[in-house]
């Protein structure tokens, strides 16, 4: 206790006399080792936040508690401390940082830094004076941009050394491409320099998301060469024109005035941060990634998208002077103008930016449900704890329903979901003993007394929640008879009426409505038609069963005696009815045990009751 003293005494000293000024902070453990890193616009008061006050969230406490030792770096704005904050954190990955999962290595279109240059993909980028586009999180798309540049202007796919004394010397033939079509012979000098890279630059200006000068170029050449009567020079270029108009309308969604913007959103879960990102050239939108961060402790969204575009912005070496967001980042980039749009086609963008960044949430946790359905069922109970204002999280439910034919042979079903699923061996069935007419408050007092009574004596297993099927009647009658039992502050209770899927409270006057698409609402419907099931299929028996021994004791010399031995010797219908002849006659003999078997065999076979509960 004592060191703990001494190292918080030296942490403070040390708080005490940081700079008011922008800056990253750096927090060690006792062994040396950077725990976290951090940025602020005032390094004293930033970090003296994280010793003045009691910390709610326990991951934070923790951090603090392991903190030994402060180091700090001054630097002239806020957005050098981001953009350090983002690099330290990459280089030394402190265990309570956000943990960027983008670190796979992005495919990039290559043009060649060599005499007739080669355009090509890679997913290497070499300091050579060669020029790289990209990183695209596409393949397809890189395939596609090298496919369109390759129909328009015929290059070489070859490694071969295009050096003057080597064409001088001639060197090389021509290979089949030539023959084909796709290569104008650059080999043999049978295309120029100047011819080649006209074609190369143009490559670049599709690269970089110029279609409109290069479009510009190909109908003034177009015209130019059809004003000249070279027709067939003309349909070529008419053709490339083609091309690009066709890749252009694919991709554009808004004005064509809006030029060179990127836009951001995010999208957010307990423990994911989701940040997408759009590059828009003159109205077509030619990058899109999405960005996954792993949360550590109490980051806020500003805080989560500022380090979401510092990332991004170096990653895909982005120099927009304009971008588009959801909500202000506190922090002001050097030159870059930032817009929060509200109306027109800017929040067009914004809005597709937030389908995107949503639709890729809900893919991940999809995927992530299929590949570990324990995460998934942990997912859906922590959800339902949320959505119905739990205390607990509701490993165990058990849900009731009464089902009775204008009061006549009252049952009642009860079901048991655990952790999300049906649990069938544990469904019970009840017959109402107590109630006499068609009185579904007082079957429900009855059941639940009968089901949680014997759960007491046998020391059996309590639900987290019970489910009733039923309006505000059914369920005070339920809660009622748990006041009597003395549990109800042990179990939460809430019904859910049937015509409005309303979820009622048995305390609050107003009913919770669920997003109908909900996974909680889905888990309540199911647990609310599998009771239903369940009760009518009971009932439906019982029926049936009552209906056949009536039916026995009609028989001639069969009587309700006879019949009550039967059922007394082979407990159910079902069992009598699949039960030997020899079997039966050493009950009532064998004249009555043949009329007994004629008429089973031309009746259904009956369900048995395995569930029914005999209280």
């Amino acid at each position: 206790m004592e060191g703990n003293k001494l190292i918080l005494d030296k942490l403070k000293e040390i708080v005490s006399n940081l700079p008011e000024l922008p800056g990253v902070y750096q927090y060690f453990n006792s062994e040396g080792k950077i725990i976290y890193v951090g940025k602020a616009k005032n390094l004293r008061k930033r970090v003296s936040s994280y010793f003045s006050k009691v910390h709610d969230n326990r991951k934070t406490a923790i951090l603090v508690n392991k903190i030994a030792e402060i180091k700090f770096l001054v630097v002239e704005t806020e957005e050098d401390a981001l953009l350090l904050e983002n690099n330290l954190i990459k280089k030394y990955q402190p265990r309570y940082n956000v943990l960027l999962k983008d670190d796979k290595s992005f495919p990039w279109i290559c043009i060649k830094n060599e005499p007739f240059p080669r355009v090509f993909f890679t997913r290497n980028v070499i300091r050579d004076g060669s020029s790289y586009f990209g990183p695209y999180t596409s393949v397809p798309m890189v395939r596609t941009l090298i496919d369109v540049a390759k129909r328009m202007y015929p290059i070489r796919n070859c490694n071969l050394n295009l050096s003057k004394n080597n064409l001088i010397s001639e060197k090389y033939k021509v290979c089949l491409e030539f023959q084909i079509g796709n290569c104008k012979g650059p080999c043999e000098s049978l295309q120029s320099n100047e011819d080649y890279n006209e074609g190369i630059s143009q490559i670049k200006d599709i690269l970089k998301g110029n279609l409109s000068s290069v479009l510009t170029h190909l109908k003034e050449k177009m015209i130019q060469l059809a004003e000249a009567y070279k027709f067939e020079e003309a349909e070529v270029i008419k053709n490339k024109i083609s091309i690009l108009e066709n890749y252009k309308s694919k991709s554009t969604i808004v004005s064509s005035s809006i030029s060179n913007i990127d836009v951001f959103s995010l999208d957010q879960d307990e423990n994911y941060a989701y940040i997408n990102f759009l590059r828009v050239v003159d109205g077509a939108i030619i990058q899109a990634h999405t960005l996954e961060i792993k949360k550590r402790l109490e980051e806020s969204k500003e805080e989560l998208l500022a380090l979401g575009i510092i990332e991004i912005r170096q990653k895909f070496f982005l120099n927009s002077k304009e971008i588009i967001l959801p909500f202000s980042i506190g922090i002001q980039l050097k030159d870059v103008k930032m817009i929060i749009p509200q109306i027109g086609d800017k929040r067009k963008l914004l809005e597709l930016s937030e389908r995107n960044v949503k639709f890729y949430k809900l893919e991940k946790n999809k995927q992530l449900s299929l590949r570990t359905p324990k995460e998934r069922s942990d997912r859906i109970l922590e959800q339902m704890k949320i959505d119905l204002r739990l205390s607990e999280i509701p490993h165990r439910i058990e849900c009731f329903d009464n089902s009775n034919i204008q009061g006549a042979q009252p049952v009642s079903a009860c079901v048991v979901f655990i952790d999300g699923k049906p649990a069938k061996r544990e469904y019970r069935h009840f017959n109402v003993k107590t109630v006499e007419g068609p009185n579904d408050f007082a079957s429900m007092e009855e059941i639940i007394y009968r089901r949680y009574h014997r759960v007491i004596t046998e020391n059996g297993q309590f639900p987290n929640l019970i489910v009733i099927d039923g309006g505000k009647g059914q369920l005070s009658s339920a809660v009622a008879t748990l006041e009597k039992l003395q549990i109800r502050g042990s179990v939460a209770v809430i019904g859910i009426a049937k015509k409005l899927e309303e979820i009622i409270y048995p305390d609050d006057p107003i009913p919770l409505y669920l997003d109908k698409n909900s996974e909680t609402l889905r888990i309540i419907q199911h647990l609310r038609n599998e009771a239903h099931r369940f009760g009518i299929t009971f009932h439906r028996n019982k029926r049936s069963i009552e209906f056949i021994t009536n039916e026995l004791s009609q028989l001639s010399g069969i009587g309700d005696k006879t019949v009550e031995l039967l059922m007394k010797r082979f407990k159910s219908v079902t069992r009598l009815g699949s039960a030997p002849i020899e079997e039966i006659t050493k009950e009532v003999g064998e004249k009555r045990a043949i009329k007994i078997i004629e008429f089973f065999s031309n009746k259904k076979p009956i369900g048995n009751n395995n569930h029914s509960e005999k209280i």
